[in-house]
């Protein structure tokens, strides 16, 4: 109990620097964990959406562990402030959204949990959402680079986001969606049994989900048309968009699609193409990607790309 209001009292005063940000909310990281499930299922019940039961729990956890993270990565940009405030003021945001997607009663299902859990993993970590083109439309690293229009540098550092993802990522992402190894195993024979199936659930869950998380783009990355993007991809510009929004948005894909890669394809975005384990580790051959979509390969200037922190 003296240990819970100590934590409280360093959480509840003013935190001026980054470094004392980290410093308090790595040392009270159980505290701040089970407050936000507490908040959470507070939040849940006077909305009506609470039961007392195993599923509501898990469910009020899950929530916790995201909104945690983004209080994370958020209160380091919002100093100074009061870390107890803030987070409760994040929960409280996240459950003031018009329709939340996690009154979705789809989204319960092991295959719900899985989309949801990869896509709201991305919003906060590159590897993972370098990832989600393969998760979701079996993209492999050659393909995404020409896709996305990268430079040399870039490129070297898709491979390395796959790899990290491979070897770390992806077991602590599925630790924190929830999903077990049975029930990866019965999505994989589902899949094995009838693929069409998946994959047409699959495609009705994802935009729904991307348009949750894109709630938290800037404003500056709106949707574009297909001369817009196309013009953005010639100049090589917009590094940070292109990778951020065309993960998040199947119909903006679907026009950098047909431009990089030369697609003609009778659909209105690209086909989804679950997988539920990553990539397999494949030999590097680097040196034969090009940057051309349409047969006129062009090298462009690595220099007129922006950077990204991996």
């Amino acid at each position: 109990m003296t240990d819970r209001r100590a934590s409280a009292g360093r959480l509840g005063a003013i935190v001026p620097t980054p470094e004392d940000f980290d410093r308090i909310t790595a040392d009270a990281l159980p505290f701040l964990l089970d407050h936000a499930i507490a908040q959470t299922r507070r939040c849940l019940r006077e909305t009506g959406q609470w039961a007392d039961d195993i599923g509501h729990e898990k469910l009020a956890v899950r929530i916790a562990y995201e909104l945690l993270e983004r209080f994370l990565v958020y209160g380091r940009t919002e100093l100074p402030c009061r870390p107890l405030f803030l987070l409760e003021s994040v929960i409280s945001k996240h459950f003031s959204q018009s329709e939340p997607l996690y009154y979705q009663k789809d989204l319960l299902s092991p295959l719900g949990r899985f989309l949801d859990g990869l896509v709201s993993k991305a919003v906060v970590s590159r590897d993972a959402l370098m990832a989600l083109y393969y998760h979701l439309y079996g993209l492999t690293q050659g393909p995404i680079v020409k896709l996305l229009g990268l430079g040399p540098s870039e490129c070297h550092r898709v491979y390395k986001n796959f790899e990290r993802w491979r070897r770390c990522g992806w077991e602590r992402a599925i630790a924190e969606i929830g999903i077990t190894e049975e029930e990866l195993r019965q999505l994989e024979c589902s899949q094995a049994l009838d693929p069409a199936r998946i994959n047409v659930e699959a495609t009705r869950l994802v935009p729904m989900i991307q348009a949750h998380y894109r709630r938290s783009e800037p404003q500056h990355f709106p949707c574009l048309t297909r001369q817009q993007w196309e013009h953005l991809l010639t100049q090589g510009s917009g590094y940070d968009y292109r990778v951020w929004h065309l993960a998040m948005c199947r119909d903006c894909l679907w026009h950098a699609y047909t431009i990089r890669l030369a697609r003609q394809i009778d659909q209105p975005s690209p086909p989804i193409a679950v997988h539920f384990h990553p990539m397999p580790k494949v030999r590097l051959v680097a040196s034969a990607l090009s940057l051309g979509g349409n047969g006129n390969e062009k090298q462009l200037p690595t220099e007129c790309l922006s950077r990204s922190s991996a």
